[in-house]
């Protein structure tokens, strides 16, 4: 299997919601492991929390999250964003139209100065999400 570079996004209590939530817009197989499943902490209120998930689809796509324990430090949305980048236009505007559903829309998805149609929004999770598509040749 070659390297690959997956986004890995701490949530605080809500990573099992907010991978099934990826996983119905991405589709592909989505694994969940809880704390408790590797022993991983003593305190039975994170027993049911995700310490490790993994979202993978046949296109190549990649993702991964958990829920961050009491004992860890927890900033929400600022170190990071997920970019999507491709130039099968149908796809990549059906990915923007559920990520940017009711939520904050940074920059509309319109044709950039660089020729690619590009948006940015973060999606009901705080998580920020770059959209690229490619321009034709």
């Amino acid at each position: 299997m070659a390297t690959q570079l997956s986004p890995y996004i701490n949530f605080c209590g809500n990573a099992r919601e907010a991978m099934e939530f990826y996983h119905s817009v991405f589709g592909g197989e989505l694994t969940l492991s809880t704390f408790a499943d590797f022993h991983a902490s003593e305190d039975p209120a994170e027993a049911d929390l995700i310490m490790h998930g993994a979202l993978t689809t046949e296109g190549g796509l990649a993702l991964m999250g958990s829920d961050k324990p009491k004992s860890m430090a927890f900033t929400p949305g600022n170190n990071f964003s997920v970019s999507l980048n491709g130039d099968d236009e149908a796809q990549l505007r059906g990915y923007w139209d559920q990520l940017s559903d009711g939520d904050a829309v940074s920059m509309p998805l319109e044709k950039s100065m660089w020729g690619d149609t590009f948006g940015m929004c973060v999606d009901k999770f705080g998580v920020d999400w770059l959209v690229n598509i490619v321009a034709g040749s």
